[in-house]
């Protein structure tokens, strides 16, 4: 007997909903926010090795413990304000884009 495979988009369609259905717009945006939460992440990693710091010292520049940075660099606890507070601890300046708005650094 010959095992029947299925495309990732047929698994999700039949387990999550349909393109254009409420169950899966909210799938999507929540894959979507965490995502970005997860390259932020990467990119407060990637700043913080460059200054060759560990996460412990940036932790002490941040005014929170090393766990905290672990989990805002994973993307797992990430806010506007850590992130924000992430890089100004390293002296990173920050541009963000927003759609209608343009570039704004921060």
């Amino acid at each position: 007997m010959a095992m029947k495979l299925h495309t990732l988009d047929e698994l999700t369609d039949r387990d999550i909903g349909p393109i254009g259905t409420p169950k899966r717009d909210e799938f999507e945006r929540k894959l979507a926010d965490e995502l970005r939460a997860y390259h932020i992440g990467e990119a407060i990693k990637m700043a913080r090795e460059s200054q060759s710091l560990t996460q412990e010292e940036l932790g002490e520049r941040m005014g929170v413990q090393r766990a905290q940075v672990c989990r805002i660099e994973s993307g797992k606890s990430i806010t506007f304000a850590s992130m924000m507070r992430a890089f100004k601890a390293m002296g990173v300046q920050v541009a963000l884009e927003m759609k209608g708005i343009g570039r704004v650094a921060l």
